[in-house]
């Protein structure tokens, strides 16, 4: 499979959610255990990786007042609360996993909600390298993955969600959205599809 205009999007993979001492490691910890979102996703980089067109991360960070947070709901509000993701701690840096491919990854910094085009350079990225389509891997898959998947569909891009290489709330949401609302927009895709292909 020619992977060569296809963009790889790494979303939320940072301490406060995949490190044991991470502030919301607990809201995805069943999911994320039983999808094997880390360690599939790191089998992709490592034998696929190089196949795409380009490899993105897009993490999340907020100053030390959540200034940018104006009358923050849900999730936002709860991360707001529980004083995660904040620019400078342990909880918003990229996971150490990541660091063996720092070389192939390329930072889009400046996320600050739930979908990773909005406040960044996401867009005008994907456009310079080229990319027609992105494959979606990380975490929530109920909100970051979603909302970035359909900005991205939305904006003519063709979409692939990576089934095992994400995860969510709950094993029961992570099965609804794979199999009843990214089908409506996207592709749900296993990893090992693209190592093998």
């Amino acid at each position: 499979m020619d992977l060569s205009s296809t963009a790889l999007i790494l979303i939320g993979f940072q301490n406060d959610y995949f490190s044991k001492r991470g502030i919301l490691h607990s809201v995805i910890e069943e999911s994320s255990r039983v999808s094997g979102v880390l360690e599939n996703t790191l089998e992709l980089l490592e034998q696929a990786g190089d196949r795409f067109g380009c490899v993105i991360s897009t993490p999340i960070h907020f100053t030390e007042s959540y200034e940018e947070l104006e009358n923050p709901v849900g999730i936002l509000q709860t991360i707001k609360d529980v004083q995660a993701f904040k620019a400078g701690t342990h909880g918003a840096e990229t996971i150490e996993e990541l660091a063996p491919f720092s070389d192939l990854i390329t930072e889009v910094a400046g996320k600050r909600g739930l979908d990773a085009f909005s406040n960044t350079a996401l867009e005008k990225l994907l456009r310079q390298e080229n990319i027609t389509q992105v494959m979606l891997a990380g975490t929530v898959t109920s909100i970051c993955i979603d909302s970035t998947g359909r900005h991205a569909a939305e904006l003519g891009f063709g979409v692939g969600v990576l089934e095992n290489c994400t995860s969510s709330r709950t094993v029961f949401e992570q099965e609804f959205y794979c199999e009843h609302v990214f089908p409506l927009y996207g592709r749900v895709i296993n990893s090992q599809q693209l190592i093998a292909a």
